[in-house]
């Protein structure tokens, strides 16, 4: 552990701490335990409401800017799954992305891909670009569509109509569907979903970004499988903040969730 992170550490609201684990049973006998996190925060939100905290089901979401990242000490520390960036456009590769993926499963963490969408390039040579880059291994949690503005792109600020948005969205969802055999996540934030109609994308689960209040609130009360919480999370065994992340359920129906998209 670094001496930023002890440093921000002395300055976290701990999630939850000394909590018993939680087992539940997949129904091909197999358990599976939720470590209850005990994970910090460097700018906590004082929730209104239901917290984050009040989830069973924690995760994370990791790209290089984490830098390198100690799986084992993660998974003890109560991450139990890990969504971790694979490709962006049509040409790049995270550079942590194969290195992360290998540690995250020796570690015995559920990991899943994700892409960046760049929306200067076709969707389907992007489909093929991350197919290209990314193992198709049953174990994997299913493949994430990460669709948002990125305003400080140096090379692409361009921002297509509702429609195309969708369209484009579809294109790729389906690529990689067929290819994996799991219907994709669709991971975006508020100003993105409201602005492209993004509830239109129908029969796909989502992950939404909201930092400041419950995604129900911040949604309309849209579905909602994944909720990205905080981008200043503090984990034991990384020393960079990161994202974190719950899962819409108890144990139990995390448990049901992985019988269902691993195969």
């Amino acid at each position: 552990m670094t001496r930023r992170l002890l440093a921000l550490g002395l300055a976290a609201l701990l999630l939850s701490c000394g909590r018993p684990d939680v087992t539940a049973e997949l129904p091909s006998g197999q358990t599976v335990t939720i470590s209850q996190p005990t994970f910090g925060d460097a700018k906590p939100h004082p929730w209104n409401g239901r917290a984050p905290s009040s989830y069973q089901v924690h995760g994370i979401d990791v790209s290089r800017f984490q830098g390198p990242i100690d799986w084992r000490t993660a998974a003890d520390a109560g991450v139990s799954f890990a969504f971790i960036k694979a490709t962006e456009g049509g040409d790049r590769v995270d550079a942590a992305f194969h290195d992360n993926w290998r540690a995250a499963g020796r570690a015995g963490v559920p990991r899943g891909a994700y892409h960046f969408f760049y929306f200067c390039r076709p969707a389907a040579e992007q489909a093929e670009w991350f197919i290209r880059n990314v193992p198709n291994s049953p174990r994997a949690l299913p493949p994430v569509l990460d669709m948002e503005w990125n305003p400080f792109s140096p090379t692409c600020t361009f921002r297509p109509e509702p429609r195309v948005v969708r369209a484009e969205a579809r294109v790729f969802l389906e690529a990689v569907t067929r290819h994996y055999g799991k219907r994709p996540i669709i991971y975006t934030t508020v100003d993105f979903f409201e602005r492209n109609q993004m509830w239109l994308l129908n029969g796909y689960e989502f992950w939404l970004r909201s930092v400041a209040a419950h995604p129900h609130e911040r949604y309309d009360g849209h579905p909602w499988t994944f909720w990205q919480y905080t981008g200043t999370g503090i984990v034991p065994g990384i020393g960079k903040v990161t994202d974190i992340n719950v899962f819409n359920g108890d144990a139990t129906d995390w448990a049901g969730w992985l019988a269902r998209n691993l195969r």
